[in-house]
């Protein structure tokens, strides 16, 4: 038989087989790989996301009545005159509380260039009412906790933002963010990001699709029903007295996932405290422009989730830190999606390959790549329905939804191969977040 007729027949035998017999077939070609194991999630966060929207536009809004002291916590190390942008994003907010602007510049000899970029921006936000700047030189490196806890003592704001010197920002992000921190029961916020230099390559724009899908409508749908997973160090909201109770940021790297976890141990003994995600908070950052660049940024991602899970906050899935809404959201979609699946789909993958003719084989990841192709096409449609608030970029995306099955299964290869060298090499040792004599004084 010709291979594409068998794989059409293939395709036609998947399509048909859950309304006939063969469920045994099924179960081991196709049914593991997407609906067991991603389609639940997927429908958690659309409902999720209507249920925002629908909120949103219906119910009556709660306003901002108060607007508390900010200070944003500016992270510096190598971003030359780009930091320049970042402030004066956060000294042009339109909020009308007083915005308290820190710039940390660690290892601030080697990046002189930084320092004095941050330096020249001091006149330019003096003349601002209501805005104030104050550059802190880290002569010594010490990463980037060291410069967010060296940051929180000098903060005089009841509402901390952590956000990274080479990001810019919508000019009505600090009144999103701070707003929500006139409900005492909330405690840290997550904020929107968006990938800046979307137009430079296919890998860029790439990655401003998974952005738009994997931030936006993921923790749109995440937020809505308590589960904030992780809250971005690119962009982040704090009540700063909380920040203090907990003693600050911990050593070692991942410090974003890191403050997040803790944050959550808090919330089996006073389930009351929230984090939201607020997806109005739109913050600007710049995306690896080469694919070497992007799998080394990413396999320091995905290495760090073992490391934080199974490292060091093993003992996070107890339901009397997280509660079990915590609990089993971070089992399935860290444990279980970070670290279990891509090993799954690499076995899978392989097993298809060697245990069926070239037809079948063609005819099953066709049917696979569909199936991802219009789950991505829903959330897209989705977000643009409900939440762009750029959909003449955003429409720009959307010749790529069929490449992105294509580039989701390259990062959970590469996903695999992160968490087996956190497993055996203690990866997070070597990470850049750090100098090797700061991240080796940690315990873990």
């Amino acid at each position: 038989m010709d291979v594409l007729e068998q794989a059409r027949e293939t395709m036609l035998l998947l399509l048909t087989m859950p309304f006939g017999p063969g469920w045994g077939e099924l179960l081991f070609r196709f049914v593991p790989f997407v609906l067991f194991l991603e389609l639940p999630v997927y429908l958690l966060i659309l409902l999720g996301a209507l249920r925002h929207a629908l909120r949103r536009d219906f119910a009556t809004p709660r306003a901002c009545t108060q607007f508390p002291r900010v200070t944003c916590l500016v992270t510096c190390y190598n971003e030359g005159e780009a930091v320049a942008r970042t402030i004066t994003s956060l000294a042009e907010q339109r909020y009308p509380g007083f915005i308290e602007i820190i710039p940390l510049v660690d290892g601030a000899i080697q990046n002189s260039a930084t320092y004095a970029a941050a330096r020249s921006m001091e006149p330019v936000v003096r003349r601002m009412a209501n805005r104030s700047l104050r550059v802190v030189p880290k002569w010594q490196r010490g990463g980037a906790v060291s410069s967010l806890n060296l940051g929180l003592q000098l903060a005089t704001g009841e509402v901390v933002l952590a956000v990274d010197g080479d990001t810019s920002f919508d000019n009505d992000m600090v009144r999103h963010m701070a707003c929500h921190f006139n409900d005492p029961a909330v405690i840290g916020v997550a904020g929107n990001l968006r990938v800046r230099n979307a137009g430079v390559n296919l890998l860029t724009r790439l990655q401003a699709l998974e952005y738009l899908l994997a931030i936006n409508v993921s923790r749109v749908g995440q937020g809505e029903f308590g589960v904030v997973h992780v809250i971005s160090g690119a962009l982040g909201g704090f009540r700063r007295s909380f920040l203090e109770k907990m003693g600050g940021y911990d050593s070692g790297t991942a410090q974003d996932g890191d403050i997040t976890l803790r944050m959550k141990h808090y919330f089996g003994r006073h389930p009351h405290l929230r984090l939201v995600f607020e997806p109005r908070a739109i913050g600007h950052t710049d995306a690896p422009e080469t694919w070497r660049t992007f799998f080394r940024q990413r396999q320091r991602w995905d290495g760090d989730l073992y490391y934080l899970y199974i490292r060091k906050h093993s003992r996070s899935f107890l339901p009397r830190l997280q509660g079990w809404k915590n609990v089993i959201l971070q089992v399935w979609t860290g444990l279980y999606f970070q670290m279990v699946m891509p090993y799954i789909i690499i076995i899978y993958s392989t097993a298809v390959f060697v245990l069926f003719p070239p037809g079948v084989v063609l005819g099953t990841y066709a049917m696979v790549y569909l199936l991802y192709t219009l789950i991505n096409g829903l959330l897209f449609a989705v977000h643009m329905a409900l939440f762009s608030e750029r959909p003449r970029a955003d429409w720009r995306l959307v010749w790529l939804l069929p490449l992105q099955p294509l580039f989701m299964f390259l990062q959970r290869v590469n996903n695999a191969l992160a968490t087996l060298k956190q497993m055996t090499c203690s990866a997070h040792l070597d990470s850049s977040m750090a100098p090797w004599w700061v991240l080796r004084k940690s315990r873990f």
